[in-house]
């Protein structure tokens, strides 16, 4: 057994035991069940290899290089798969919008695998040295190449979303399964995009594929040493797929691959082109580890300002930076967690914690950027012998070294915001204050490299946090004004119910004053009782229409107007103190809802009733004008002043009875429109009132 089977034995030995390790953990999930899956594959593929490049035989190297490719083709949708679900926030089912994508990246790679295995593996004849084997480049290994590549280049993408958009402990603790993979799959495309364009020599190529797997699998392994294979809650957003590095990295390096192939195409020399395309791969590889580095930023970001006397920060940028995250957040959970990260990514501090006070003055958690809620509620101590501390929490209102901090309020701060690093420096409180109270603070630990907080940090996190405070609060504000409308659409719907059951009332009270004096009249009984019964007729109808207030629904049939004000008429009719005179004068008919619109004759009737005096008129008029029919009711009552007319009239709750709702004209005036008609209204202080009901004829009815 030569060396390179033997390295290829040692990668699938550490790839299965790194299965072995996830199968077994505690708590599973499906990204621990394709984790476990892929390494497997890893292992299969690797073991497969080194059986690939054991024998002299042709026959055997074709049997064993056939099955690891059959192999390698499983790998795209296993471990795309998993780059949607690791340590993805929801629920730890299967990616059900990416269903279609995965069954893509597992089902045609090995399709192509199985179907074409003997075009894919020929009998490869062995070179003049006795060490090496060819692969051809046929069209259905270029197609197998190009199924990986594209498979390859998306899980990476789908890690990078992931890792971008962690930040903190958070990102910390992901980190190193990121990397490796990242390191594992780098590689692939390497030496996938050498396939495609060459016939490569087998043992270069899958030395690269070994060396990769063992160095990814080391870095596996310190992550699971580190957090045991945690996962965490984190939500991509689309702007990172959008911007994603991965893709930039792997075009950039494709394009270059291909220019050095035309080169070698053109010139012929083809002996070095491999070595240069994999320095170019090694430098893409050392800049995306580089760009994950807190600390490598951090320097470069100390050297730019030290040297080019940078400003600290761009306050401009920041604030761009700040609106931008804030702008969409509807709740108040998403508006901590979008300024935690942005505090979290400002600072390069990896523990971010929110917490604010709730309506008993006790602190709540908000958000995090090292912990999930879980998490934080079971590692905290007992809240309750800390809440007399907590509380003078308030009279804070700058930031503070937490660590040098004395007195009650900093022991209990410190109970409930551990550092998660020795290194990390003194953890520091800003409170979060808006007017005249503190409604929170946030708790900065972990800073990277420890680095103590200068002045103008200090400031700038003081004026964070006041806007943190200002956001807060108006979403609260902003909660307290919907519930208030909600309860105002509720009274609404019921004093639309109660002015309408009010007329109703106001007609059986009449009747029943006069039904002692005119008892003994059969004609006045025999009205009663067709009064009484229709008014019993229309609140019953008024009961069953309760959703007619949200949404008017009309029911209209062929109508004489005239009618309907004759039989809205006799609710005066017990009233002979009234003077009413009637000019009804409409000949066509109408298409209106008789119910709905009855209902306005008899409120512009009560309403001029209650607006008379001694000696009071009413006149209602009926008349055709062009193609409308118009219906006046006038009085010579006390009048309307303009200002409660041109602000007041049509609104409800405004009225200027000392009984009333103020419901019904508002009501009237949206029954008229529904039926595409208008109403006008003319009225003088102590002069009177004219409404006047225009609607349209029935060539332009409903």
């Amino acid at each position: 057994m030569n060396t390179h089977s033997v390295l290829a034995l040692v990668a699938a030995t550490f790839s299965a035991a790194l299965a072995v390790a996830a199968a077994c953990r505690g708590r599973r999930s499906l990204a621990t069940w394709c984790f476990s899956a892929g390494m497997l594959s890893f292992a299969l593929e690797s073991l497969f290899g080194a059986m690939w490049l054991a024998p002299s035989i042709p026959e055997r190297a074709a049997f064993w290089g056939g099955l690891t490719l059959v192999t390698k083709s499983f790998l795209p949708g296993i471990w795309l798969c998993f780059s949607l679900t690791y340590s993805r926030g929801g629920p730890r089912g299967f990616p059900v919008r990416s269903r279609f994508l995965v069954l893509a990246a597992l089902l045609l790679p090995v399709g192509v695998s199985l179907l074409l295995r003997e075009q894919l593996a020929p009998v490869f004849p062995q070179s003049e040295s006795g060490e090496a084997l060819w692969i051809g480049s046929h069209a259905p290994a270029k197609m197998l190449n190009g199924f990986l590549l594209v498979g390859t280049v998306l899980v990476l993408m789908n890690l990078e979303r992931t890792f971008r958009s962690a930040v903190g402990t958070m990102r910390w603790r992901i980190k190193f399964i990121v990397l490796g993979l990242a390191i594992v799959f780098g590689a692939r495309i390497y030496t996938l995009s050498q396939g495609l364009l060459f016939s490569g020599e087998v043992l270069l190529l899958t030395d690269v594929d070994t060396a990769a797997l063992l160095i990814g699998c080391a870095l596996m392994a310190v992550a699971f040493l580190r957090s045991g294979f945690g996962e965490i809650d984190v939500y991509p957003s689309h702007v990172v797929l959008r911007t994603s590095l991965t893709v930039l990295l792997v075009g950039a390096y494709l394009f270059i691959v291909g220019v050095l192939a035309q080169v070698v195409a053109r010139t012929g020399e083809s002996g070095t082109f491999q070595f240069q395309a994999f320095v170019v791969l090694l430098g893409f590889a050392l800049l995306a580890v580089l760009s994950f580095s807190n600390r490598v930023r951090q320097s470069i970001g100390h050297f730019v300002s030290r040297h080019f006397k940078r400003p600290q920060y761009d306050f401009r940028q920041i604030w761009t930076r700040f609106t931008q995250c804030t702008s969409s957040v509807l709740d108040r959970p998403g508006l901590c967690a979008a300024a935690a990260k942005l505090i979290s990514e400002t600072f390069s501090i990896l523990s971010v914690t929110i917490w604010l006070f709730d309506e008993q003055d006790r602190l709540t958690f908000a958000a995090s950027t090292s912990r999930s809620e879980r998490e934080t509620t079971g590692a905290l101590p007992n809240l309750a012998g800390l809440e007399p501390g907590l509380a003078s929490v308030r009279m804070l209102s700058k930031p503070f070294d937490l660590e040098e901090a004395k007195g009650d309020f900093a022991e209990s701060l410190r109970r409930i915001s551990s550092s998660q690093f020795r290194t990390g420096g003194n953890r520091v409180c800003t409170p979060l204050w808006t007017g005249d109270r503190c409604i929170g603070v946030a708790v900065l630990a972990d800073r990277v490299g420890g680095v103590p907080y200068t002045v103008e940090e200090l400031d700038l996190l003081k004026c964070m946090g006041d806007q943190i405070a200002v956001g807060l609060l108006n979403l609260r504000l902003t909660e307290e004004v919907m519930r208030a409308k909600e309860l105002e659409a509720f009274q609404a719907i019921s004093a639309f119910f109660i002015h309408d059951l009010k007329n109703a009332a106001s007609t059986l009270s009449l009747t029943l004053q006069n039904l002692p004096v005119h008892f003994d009249d059969p004609i006045f009984r025999q009205d009663a009782l067709r009064g009484i019964g229709e008014t019993a007729n229309r609140i019953n109808q008024l009961i069953s229409r309760v959703g007619a207030l949200r949404h008017l629904e009309l029911k209209p049939v062929e109508a004489d107007l005239n009618l309907l004000v004759a039989d809205a008429l006799e609710v005066l009719n017990a009233a002979p103190e009234i003077n009413v005179v009637k000019e009804l004068r409409l000949q066509p008919k109408l298409k209106v809802d008789c119910d709905q619109f009855r209902s306005v004759i008899t409120n512009l009737l009560l309403n001029a009733r209650d607006a008379l005096g001694p000696r009071g008129e009413i006149t209602i008029e009926t008349r055709q004008r062009d193609s409308w029919a118009i219906l006046s009711v006038a009085d010579n009552g006390c009048g309307m002043s303009p200002a409660f007319v041109k602000a007041s009239l049509f609104r409800p709750f405004q009225t200027t009875k000392k009984k009333g709702l103020g419901i019904g004209m508002f009501q009237s005036k949206m029954i008229v429109e529904a039926h595409r008609g208008k109403i006008q209204v003319e009225s003088e202080p102590g002069a009177g009132t004219t409404f006047r009901v225009m609607l349209p004829l029935n060539g332009q009815a409903l």
